[in-house]
């Protein structure tokens, strides 16, 4: 019976991919291409095809897939895992803000359309464009609350970049160990001392996200040495406490981030002053 439920599930994944081809090639493609000159039938079709069609069926497809399982990493828009949740830092927002700005990080604006136009034309250009946007990646079942980012080289394509997401210390206490602890979407106060979880990587030039083929940043592949160099650039400034560091082995102490969240270590500290 469970045999048959797994070939049942592949078999409507295949169907999904098939549809998924056709409707983006002899619907969107060919309605596009009786309207519009080939290249401009060309770049619709790869719109709607990447950030609509596409994103909606790996969603569909996971949710046939019956993907359950505790997060380990933060998720994109189309539901695919997105950058490992590697550090953790304890403070208030403001607390948060001042150390970054005391590194030299820049605040992430909001993504909007302004933005994003802002962000293409830099990235083309290679300007500086220091408070660039991030995409939205999510955990908490929301997308980050905060983001600092700093440029390598002074180019919007390689830069520095931390997202956070804030959970009370109460709730994070209270939850801790369960799977409920991913599930908490409600955010603390900006005054209040919270659980700033978050994933810190390094950009390193433009990719495609694999199966949607949206345009992003690619992302090097070792975040143990971002979070690592994250760390000791706090530390060296003496604007974090203490540093534990624990890996998935180890069950994580209260009001600290679960053990779940990566394969590797998660660095841990309270924010100073």
């Amino acid at each position: 019976m469970r045999l048959l439920s797994v070939l049942w599930r592949r078999a409507l994944i295949l169907g999904l991919g098939f549809f998924t081809v056709w409707l983006i090639v002899f619907v969107i493609f060919r309605f596009t291409d009786h309207r519009l000159p080939w290249m401009l039938a060309v770049g619709v079709t790869y719109g709607i095809g990447a950030y609509v069609i596409l994103p909606w069926a790996i969603r569909l497809g996971l949710r046939i897939l019956k993907r359950k399982h505790v997060p380990q990493y933060t998720s994109a828009g189309d539901g695919l895992p997105g950058d490992p949740v590697n550090v953790a830092l304890i403070g208030t927002q403001s607390q948060l803000r001042a150390a970054f700005a005391a590194l030299g990080w820049a605040e992430a604006e909001p993504l909007g359309l302004g933005s994003s136009w802002r962000m293409i034309r830099a990235f083309v250009l290679n300007q500086p464009y220091p408070t660039a946007p991030f995409s939205t990646l999510y955990l908490f079942g929301r997308g980050q609350d905060i983001g600092f980012q700093k440029a390598i080289g002074n180019s919007p394509r390689k830069r520095h970049h931390v997202r956070f997401w804030s959970l009370g210390l109460t709730e994070a206490e209270t939850t801790l160990g369960t799977p409920g602890f991913w599930h908490n979407d409600s955010r603390p106060s900006k005054d209040e001392r919270a659980l700033w979880v978050g994933a810190v990587t390094r950009d390193t030039g433009l990719s495609l996200t694999w199966l949607s083929f949206q345009i992003t940043h690619a992302t090097d592949s070792d975040t143990n040495a971002e979070r690592d160099l994250l760390i000791s650039v706090l530390r060296a400034r003496q604007l974090i406490g203490e540093v534990q560091s624990y890996n998935e082995s180890q069950e994580l102490p209260a009001r600290r981030v679960n053990h779940y969240v990566f394969d590797g270590d998660v660095s841990v500290a309270e924010l100073s002053g």
